[in-house]
């Protein structure tokens, strides 16, 4: 049979595959502050277990953003107990560029557990047992579409609407370079498995909350654009956030605007965290790979998706992230 698309790495698809058909009892995680891709690939890798009648548990260190509570087996992800119940031998780790990202659940990891590690970030060392990373990848999702092939998995509605989610989000809306054939081939077959785009595209995408909007409002009156155009940034305080009612995954997204602007290369988003931190999101357009930038730091990510966390104050963390990012323009 010709498999069409192919996966680019068979030797780490045969190898996850392999490795989820040997084992049972899984535990899936991926990073905090969980985005389109992060919970489409945990729930699609929840459904392809049932499928094969294996055990499962998908923890998570915060509640899920209700925008995607229409994905199937949303209400299976479930909080991490205190004290810790029990601990888990095999892990399956999705859209983690670094066992970092899921440190939160790492009290639920047993020390010698097995894991499985399936990602398409380039900054990502390859950790675990069985690691398929692709780079070149949309999405993670991308990816669990070739496993669930990999292991005669159906591609039933429910897969399929997890599937599609986590391929829209991280490719926003099939509009960023990594949209490729491939995956709009991929895209295709999951409409043929009932996919509905606009019941998927409207909640995670488009719909926005009051709150959400007003955080937008208070971010935007201080984007502010560099002198030659070259780069912009606005930020998030913890003021703003509890002054709009809002939560601080309503200031995903808020980066685009700063990327959006013509003679932007590289837009920034600055944001307060509850622990007196600055997370950072980076976004380029063509010349500059962002994920140098953001590791510089202490992050990762994508070439031309980012993202990193400066133990300073705000004021600090911009003068610092901005002359990273003036010398990265300079080099191009």
């Amino acid at each position: 049979m010709v498999w069409e698309p192919a996966p680019r790495d068979m030797t780490g698809v045969n190898r996850v595959v392999t490795a989820i058909s040997g084992g049972d009892d899984w535990l899936i995680v991926t990073h905090e502050r969980p985005d389109g891709d992060a919970i489409g690939s945990s729930l699609a890798v929840a459904h392809i277990l049932r499928s094969l009648g294996k055990k499962f548990t998908f923890m998570v260190s915060e509640p899920l953003p209700h925008r995607f509570s229409y994905l199937p087996m949303f209400d299976t992800a479930e909080m991490i107990a205190s004290p810790v119940v029990r601990t888990y031998k095999r892990v399956i780790a999705v859209d983690c560029a670094d066992e970092a990202r899921f440190a939160p659940v790492a009290a639920c990891i047993d020390e010698f557990a097995e894991i499985v590690n399936i990602d398409h970030h380039q900054t990502n060392p390859r950790y675990g047992a069985a690691a398929w990373v692709d780079p070149a990848a949309a999405a993670t999702c991308e990816l669990i579409y070739h496993v669930a092939r990999g292991l005669d998995v159906p591609l039933e509605t429910g897969l399929a609407m997890c599937l599609y989610t986590g391929i829209l989000t991280d490719t926003g809306g099939f509009a960023y370079p990594s949209t490729t054939r491939d995956i709009h081939q991929i895209a295709a077959e999951l409409l043929a498995c009932g996919v509905q785009p606009y019941e998927i595209a409207e909640p995670a995408m488009q719909s926005r909350s009051w709150e959400q909007v007003h955080l937008m409002q208070m971010a935007l009156a201080n984007l502010a654009v560099s002198n030659d155009g070259s780069y912009a940034a606005l930020y998030v305080t913890r003021g703003m956030i509890d002054g709009a009612g809002a939560t601080d995954d309503d200031a995903e997204g808020l980066v685009e605007f700063a990327r959006s602007i013509d003679t932007v290369e590289v837009g920034m988003l600055f944001r307060e965290t509850v622990d007196g931190k600055v997370k950072v999101s980076l976004r380029s357009k063509r010349r500059v790979d962002v994920s140098r930038i953001a590791q510089t730091f202490g992050g990762g990510g994508h070439a031309r998706a980012a993202g990193c966390t400066l133990a300073a104050d705000l004021d600090t963390a911009m003068t610092t992230v901005v002359e990273q990012v003036e010398q990265a323009l300079a080099e191009v």
